[in-house]
Order: structure tokens, then C-alpha cells, then sequence
């Protein structure tokens, strides 16, 4: 039943919604508050003009708390993310409270599925150290020498040796997410030393960060895949380029579909579909019939 478990937790983490915030086909439109920020850098490229927008790299928002945090603009998926939210280069989308990218279930950890990832490694190590305690009630239940009982089960003994190198990993692991979630902070945040010189607004107490990372309401998923798309989301949609020189370039984020890369468009024939009468017309225009 552990196991049982502990491979529905993993399930749930690695195929589930992690956390995704769709991208924008177009930058967001620059509002009167932008203006008043100083850090601010010309994202003129993202819609193919020059000088006639302005986007600031960073903003700042206001929290639930009344406490102000500062956002920053993906200029990939061509939005403000939300507060805590970060961009993953493995898998290069936003992610709502981004933790990390686990190699081991091949996800993103975030707002959606880190509840299960917390359960998969606790029942993980629970599991370990189940095994690892029944392999030697195993070995030491048995009415003879202690060497004599393990040259006899040596499968107890690799379950012994496995889970005690494995506990150190996934007990380790789980250790400290139990203390990111105790300070209210992501994986993320901690290896940045994002709170060492200032408060964390979201650390709320030990009991209430428990409740709010554990036993909340996961919030629905912003991504609709059954939705319909549309030719624009193709990719090979064209941005009006500046009104004076009538230009037109390709978004660059977007790019060409890996599938037209592929072809080669020099080795299409470009002779007409009445082939026969052309090569005869070639043929007896260079005297060859």
C-alpha cells in the first residue's frame, strides 16, 4: 500500500499542470505607471516597432498583505509574471510559484503540484525506511549465526544497503522542504538568498504556512487543453514592422516550426504540372529533338 502510494504521488507530480502561465502573442500595452519607473529598459523589439513602446523591465505590485513586491517581464513569453513566479529554461514556460525543475520526475515543481511532489518524497523516505527496517527483522528472526543468516538472504542484505544509501537523498530532500515550508519559501528563493537581507512578506507563521502550502485549495489551471487554436498561434505570424520603411519581420520568439525548418526547399521542382510538354519545349529549343 506504501508503494502503492508513494507511485500515485509521483504520477501526480510529473503529469499534472504544474503551475503554467500561458504566454501573450503580443506584448502588453505600456500604462501610465510605467512611465514613473526608473528601471526601466526599450523592449522596442517585441513588436517590431522602434520608439513607439516602452515596457519597464521591472514593476512593482501590490500583495493581498497591503506589502509591495517588484515583478518582472519575461521577454520570452512576453508578460509580467506574478509574484514568485519564474521562467524555466527546461522547460521554457512561467511557472506560479516556482520552485524548481526536478530532473528525477521530469517537471516543474510549482503552485499546482507541489503538494504532491512534498507527499511523493515523504512517502519515498517512509518507504525506504520501511524496507530497510523489515530487511533486517528479516535477517535477525532467523535461528542461526548473524553470518550465517546473511550469506542465506542476500537480498536483504541489498535491500539494507539500497535503501540506506537512498534514505540519505530523499530524507535529505524531504528535510528540507519541510524547512522551506516552515519559512514560506521555494527552492528557488532559498539558493538566491532572495530573503537573507530583507523579510519575507509571505512567511506567515510556521502553522499557517503549513496550511497554506499543504492544505489549500489548488487552484485551477490557466491552460485550456482542449481549446481550439487559431493559424496565429502557428508561429509563422507576421508583425507589421515600422509604418516609414513598410517592413515586416517574423517574431523571434516564436520562430519557424521545427517541421518547416526541416524541409528543403531547393530540391522542389519548379517546373509546371504539364511536365512531358515542357521537356519536349526544352528539349527543341536547344536542338536536341
Amino acid at each position: 500500500m506504501l508503494f502503492l502510494q508513494d507511485l500515485g504521488f509521483l504520477f501526480l507530480t510529473s503529469f499534472g499542470d504544474p503551475g503554467i502561465i500561458p504566454r501573450n502573442t503580443k506584448p502588453p500595452e505600456p500604462s501610465s505607471d510605467d512611465d514613473d519607473l526608473c528601471k526601466t529598459t526599450s523592449f522596442d523589439w517585441a513588436n517590431g516597432k522602434t520608439g513607439t513602446l516602452r515596457l519597464p523591465r521591472i514593476k512593482e505590485v501590490k500583495l493581498e498583505t497591503g506589502e509591495t513586491v517588484q515583478v518582472k517581464f519575461c521577454e520570452t513569453c512576453l508578460l509580467y509574471r506574478s509574484p514568485r513566479a519564474s521562467h524555466c529554461s527546461i522547460c521554457n514556460n512561467c511557472v506560479q510559484r516556482f520552485d524548481h525543475h526536478c530532473p528525477w520526475v521530469g517537471q516543474c515543481i510549482g503552485a499546482r503540484n507541489y503538494s504532491f511532489f512534498i507527499c511523493f518524497i515523504s512517502s519515498s523516505t517512509a518507504l525506504c525506511i520501511y524496507v530497510f527496517t523489515c530487511s533486517w527483522v528479516n535477517i535477525l528472526r532467523q535461528r542461526t549465526s548473524f553470518w550465517t543468516a546473511i550469506s542465506r538472504d542476500i537480498l536483504s542484505v541489498i535491500l539494507i544497503l539500497y535503501c540506506f544509501i537512498v534514505v540519505w537523498f530523499v530524507g535529505g530532500l524531504t528535510v528540507f522542504h519541510f524547512y522551506l515550508i516552515s519559512t514560506n519559501q521555494t527552492t528557488y528563493e532559498s539558493f538566491r538568498y532572495r530573503y537573507d537581507r530583507k523579510e519575507n512578506p509571505f512567511n506567515k507563521g510556521i502553522l499557517s504556512n503549513f496550511r497554506q502550502v499543504l492544505f489549500s485549495k489548488i487552484s485551477p489551471s490557466l491552460i485550456n487543453l482542449r481549446a481550439w487554436t487559431s493559424e496565429d498561434d502557428t508561429g509563422l505570424s507576421v508583425i507589421d514592422g515600422d509604418s516609414e520603411t513598410g517592413s515586416k519581420n517574423f517574431d523571434v520568439e516564436m520562430g519557424v516550426p521545427k517541421l518547416l525548418q526541416k524541409i528543403d526547399f531547393d530540391g522542389f521542382d519548379n517546373k509546371p504540372s504539364n511536365s512531358k510538354n515542357q521537356d519536349f519545349h526544352d528539349q527543341t529549343k536547344f536542338g536536341i529533338a
